[in-house]
């Protein structure tokens, strides 16, 4: 595939930290390879998932076995995210490959994002890292880490245009549900010029672009509205936070899986006297996931860092054992040192 390639746009910032080096390193990689297993963080968005699953498409059509998971201990692809195409490649984690031959990651800043497939990390024999977070630790054996890529499936579509693979319907779907999360639909500030260049190739594959937008923010069950008013019944305002919680008894009550929960922070965070919103999201296991962002005077990136976690400097999480009132404070602390 590769022999049909000329020298491919660059996507991201205006200066790419990837070295030419670098990416032919990883083609090598991925041209010497017969199986490759493809991974993306726990909880998967839009960008996580459909960047692996892309990339996915393009090495099953150079003919190699693929297999892709995302670590989580109940394994299901998250409700809003099960019109993606390329979901056969996907396996539970127990099934996943213990020490790869080649590996990938998507869209993870560390090997512990990754659950319970992080341990192949160390056993596989080379792991490619695509990613965009400025909080990525640098694991791995080959780094296509981009913090000025508006979304991990920025550098996707690269490697994809690398390898000599074209733009279709599946790949597109994929990688436009990667951009359009990402970016809050062209919204957040870390939207650039080639952002929307590469939303006008993804469009011109034939894409019904508002058919994938009802199906990432247009609906919900019914038992999102109560779990929701009960999270907006509790909601305080301390100075410049606006925070809240969801207990997994709410949930419970409605038979409302985790991922349902995951966009109240875009409704919480609208919030005009706070700078900073933060939801704490009880997991099944009684951790909390903690989803924070920022209007942009507040790094959240480095705060969840401290706190364990990561992200972009205006939305980023951490997870939690403490409980509700201990976790909420000891963030409190660290926003009023900022």
């Amino acid at each position: 595939m590769r022999d049909r390639v000329e020298r491919p746009p660059r996507l991201g910032a205006a200066v790419s930290p990837i070295s030419e080096a670098t990416w032919e390193r990883a083609l090598d990689l991925i041209a010497g390879a017969d199986e490759i297993a493809l991974a993306c963080h726990v909880s998967p968005d839009g960008d996580a998932l459909g960047s692996m699953l892309a990339t996915g498409f393009a090495l099953r059509s150079m003919g190699k076995r693929v297999v892709g998971s995302f670590g989580d201990r109940h394994f299901a692809v998250p409700r809003l995210l099960r019109f993606l195409p390329g979901q056969d490649m996907l396996v539970p984690p127990e099934d996943y490959p213990a020490a790869p031959e080649l590996m990938m990651t998507f869209d993870s800043p560390s090997a512990e994002r990754l659950g319970l497939i992080g341990p192949s990390v160390a056993a596989a024999r080379e792991v490619i890292v695509v990613d965009h977070h400025r909080s990525n630790t640098g694991f791995g054996t080959v780094g296509l880490v981009d913090p000025g890529a508006a979304a991990t499936a920025m550098l996707a579509e690269q490697l994809i245009h690398r390898l000599g693979g074209t733009l279709d319907r599946d790949i597109a779907t994929c990688l436009y549900a990667g951009l359009v999360t990402d970016t809050g639909s062209f919204r957040h500030s870390s939207t650039t010029p080639a952002a929307h260049e590469m939303a006008a190739r993804l469009v011109a594959t034939g894409l019904r672009t508002d058919e994938i937008a009802r199906e990432l923010w247009d609906r919900s069950p019914f038992g999102y509205l109560k779990v929701l008013a009960a999270a907006l019944d509790r909601v305080e305002l301390c100075d410049e936070l606006v925070w809240t919680y969801v207990t997994r008894v709410d949930r419970a009550a409605y038979g409302l899986p985790y991922s349902e929960v995951e966009g109240i922070i875009d409704i919480v965070r609208r919030t005009d006297e706070a700078e900073v919103a933060v939801v704490l999201k009880e997991d099944d296991e009684g951790a909390w996931q903690v989803s924070t962002r920022s209007k942009g005077t507040a790094d959240v990136g480095a705060l969840c860092a401290a706190m364990g976690g990561g992200g972009h400097r205006n939305a980023a999480g951490f997870t939690s054992h403490e409980s509700v009132d201990d976790t909420i404070g000891a963030f409190r602390r660290l926003l009023g040192k900022v």
